[in-house]
């Protein structure tokens, strides 16, 4: 008897041999992420402000210009180092260090924390402060609160509520004024910025929800032939095309997507390891050159999200090998303190871990 293997069954088992083999999301990573967050959130310097001075009365310590999120040197970086250890909490509920990082997620997660740093937003020198890409990281805070299913994880999303209720609507309002898209790949890069904010509005949001469907589709519906081989450039941490792909995949209909990407990035789904290469770094002492192991991990997890969604191992697998050289390097001890890059990792995993759901 001739027995037919369908492609979706070849799927489905590359899926779980890869689950098996390549990246396993355990206690023993989470043990390894979790220090580099939980030791920046509350450390104050060395720290790059990012704002604008408006007079004398703004030269104030970090602590006290951003009560919340000072640490981790720049106001993004201690978002989603939250973000980091509030993901870690919810996946791991008998996590060793439980106590000690719920007691720093609430003592910087404070009703009268968060009502300063609007303050700081509502300022007119700094009405598009971290626009959008801590906006973004804001956003996935309050949604990692909100299904983290706790006590201390309710609290601390509603004291952060006000502040995610003013970001939503600059998100809005910077939309509507937006004509083009930003297609850099450091941290203005809009699809990326939309990508994470559509994840939260779908579920808490229907108005800014639609206003990235929209805009998104005025911004990127006719691209076509995305130029993947010009990147990175040398400061990349995020892939223009894949950002923009990954956006595109999630606001519309699977077979429009198919058939948008066939445009997008002729011949990518066939071998996507001849449009990219894992980005290597030469100096990891090197903020700005350090972002291209960011890169690895932000391709990995968009190539996660596009392999799971078109049935295509040959993407997921170059995800996990992008992860992995990253990842090791981590883990080799070449990083001293790469908080960020702790969050990137944790988002790749997730999303790996999501795409064996």
């Amino acid at each position: 008897m001739k027995v037919c293997i369908s492609s979706v069954t070849l799927f489905l088992i590359s899926v779980a041999a890869m689950a098996q083999s390549a990246i396993e999301f355990d206690q023993k990573k989470a043990e390894y992420l979790y220090h580099f967050a939980y030791e920046c959130i509350d450390q104050e310097y060395p720290n790059k402000p990012g704002g604008v001075l408006g007079d004398d009365s703004f030269l104030m310590p970090p602590r006290e210009i951003h009560p919340a999120f000072y640490g981790c040197f720049d106001w993004h970086s201690s978002v989603h180092g939250h973000w980091t250890l509030v993901t870690l909490l919810s996946r791991f509920s008998d996590f060793e260090h439980r106590n000690e990082i719920i007691a720093k997620l609430r003592k910087n997660l404070t009703r009268e924390n968060i009502l300063e740093e609007i303050e700081y937003f509502n300022d007119g020198q700094n009405t598009t402060f971290e626009r959008t890409y801590g906006w973004a990281w804001l956003l996935k805070l309050d949604e990692a609160l909100r299904e983290w299913e706790t006590p201390e994880a309710k609290e601390m999303q509603e004291n952060l509520s006000p502040l995610v209720a003013v970001i939503s609507e600059k998100f809005i309002e910077f939309l509507e004024k937006l004509k083009y898209p930003i297609r850099i790949g450091e941290h203005s890069n809009i699809a990326f910025g939309m990508s994470f904010a559509y994840d939260w509005a779908e579920k808490y949001h229907p108005q800014l929800a639609e206003e990235i469907r929209k805009k998104a589709m005025e911004y990127y519906i006719n691209d076509c032939k995305c130029p993947l081989t010009w990147e990175p450039g040398g400061f990349d941490f995020l892939s223009p095309c894949l950002q923009e792909a990954s956006l595109m995949q999630k606001i519309t209909p699977k077979k429009e997507f198919e058939k948008w990407m066939k445009k997008f990035l002729p011949g990518f789904e066939r071998n996507p390891a001849k449009y990219i290469q894992i980005a290597e770094v030469t100096d990891r002492s090197d903020g700005k050159l350090a972002h291209l192991d960011g890169l690895n991990f932000s391709r990995a997890w968009c190539l996660f999200e596009m392999g799971h969604g078109l049935n295509n191992p040959k993407m997921m697998e170059l995800g996990v090998a992008h992860f992995n050289y990253s990842y090791e390097k981590m883990d080799s001890g070449e990083y001293a303190g790469a908080h960020w890059l702790a969050s990137f990792a944790t988002y790749a995993l997730e999303k790996y871990e999501g795409m064996k759901d």
